[in-house]
């Protein structure tokens, strides 16, 4: 699991009864979980290129016009320029010149990402490499599904104390006590995550082995209220 951590089971809410009245007494306690998944918001791509020649400057030249290309591709395509990074090496082969130069571009849209990808490969051939995509989650995205599974474990344990409720002609009161007892996380990547994938896969095939999940179980205790409204019950 490359996700980070999750932090320990915790209390997510609890709501207290005011001293006065004193309490009825009268409650449910319940338990309910959920299970929720989440694709990666972010896919990286990195191409290389090179050239050797005999002068320095017909060897830059050759490279920085494909760079200059590449990144007018992506521009166009509604890559910001803060996506896109560019490493360059320049060094003495023997009696000629090399230069090498790498090129990583963050997408958002990953059908934006396979437009460029197969717009490059259409105009410059084997002049570049591009590797496979890499899957990964931002940690906001990873935030967000901690809160939705959260969220949703507490939906659905709600709905359960409304059921039993309504079993026994009652009505669902406050919730007194929700706590949160346990959290699973497994699957998905992140940025520093270096992926096994093979490089058969296909993009839909990384993006499910990329694909986040996580669990949450929670306990809750509502008060019970008298008996249900009738015309409640029939809405």
């Amino acid at each position: 699991m490359a996700l980070p951590s999750p932090p320990p089971a915790r209390v997510f809410a609890e709501l207290l009864p005011a001293p006065a009245p004193a309490p009825s007494g009268r409650e449910v306690h319940v338990s309910g979980s959920a299970e929720l998944s989440a694709g990666p918001d972010r896919a990286r791509v990195s191409l290389r290129l090179g050239s050797r020649k005999e002068a320095a400057g017909a060897a830059r030249s050759s490279v920085a016009r494909r760079l200059e290309y590449i990144a007018q591709s992506a521009r166009q395509r509604g890559v910001p320029e803060e996506n896109m990074t560019v490493t360059e090496d320049f060094s003495r082969v023997e009696n000629t010149y090399q230069m090498e130069a790498e090129v990583c571009i963050i997408f958002s849209d990953f059908g934006k990402m396979q437009n460029v990808c197969n717009l490059l490969i259409e105009k410059l051939g084997t002049s570049v490499t591009i590797s496979p995509p890499h899957f990964y989650h931002t940690p906001e995205a990873v935030d967000t599904l901690r809160r939705q599974v959260c969220v949703a474990a507490v939906g659905n344990t709600r709905r359960k104390a409304q059921e039993v409720c309504r079993l026994f002609g009652q009505s669902l009161g406050k919730p007194l006590l929700v706590r949160e007892e346990e959290t699973k996380e497994w699957g998905g990547h992140i940025d520093g995550h270096l992926s096994n994938s093979p490089d058969s896969l296909t993009v839909q095939e990384r993006i499910q082995n990329a694909t986040a999940y996580a669990s949450c179980r929670v306990f809750a205790v509502f008060e019970i209220k008298g008996k249900e409204n009738r015309r409640n019950k029939l809405l």
